[in-house]
């Protein structure tokens, strides 16, 4: 499946408010740019900085997976959580087999120790979790704890963790 980059980008457009709403650079641009501030606590630079588009097909598949994980982390896709995965793949045009594979992944999706092994630096593993966090609203205890063990997993510093959560929040 090489739609990654594409599906990663229409989730995140997709949520409602909030910092997403803003996100006409692109949703894998708002994700770089959260991991960024996560672990440097300051934001990216205007001019020079890193272009967060520029994302590899194994990160954003690994992106996907840490979404879908955390979409069904509470035992269910409610209707509102399948409407928006619907929206995403369809303005993502993912062809046939992309299709079987994201049901196949939310039949089945990776567990925290499964996405945090192929995670290489901290850079990755914020974007990771800034892609898990902005796929869900944890108003869940499990998907609540599905972010915690993630982001132990990951290895990322609490802190980290602490400006993801309020820069979505924001």
């Amino acid at each position: 499946m090489a739609d990654s980059r594409r599906i990663v980008d229409a989730l995140v457009r997709s949520r409602r408010g909030g910092l997403a709403a803003g996100a006409a650079l692109g949703g894998l641009a708002l994700i770089g740019g959260l991991a960024y501030r996560a672990l440097r606590g300051a934001p990216p630079p205007e001019a020079g900085g890193p272009d967060f588009t520029k994302v590899d097909e194994d990160e954003a598949r690994l992106m996907l997976r840490a979404m879908v994980a955390a979409t069904t982390a509470d035992g269910m896709v409610d209707a509102a959580e399948r409407r928006r995965l619907d929206a995403a793949v369809a303005e993502a045009g993912l062809d046939p087999d992309g299709r079987a594979w994201l049901e196949r992944e939310l039949a089945d999706p990776a567990d925290v120790d499964a996405i945090a092994d192929r995670v290489a630096d901290p850079d990755a593993a914020a974007r990771i979790f800034a892609a898990a966090r902005l796929a869900i609203e944890p108003d869940t205890l499990q998907e609540r704890q599905f972010l915690k063990m993630l982001a132990e997993a990951l290895d990322l510093p609490a802190e980290a963790v602490e400006r993801v959560e309020r820069d979505i929040g924001a």
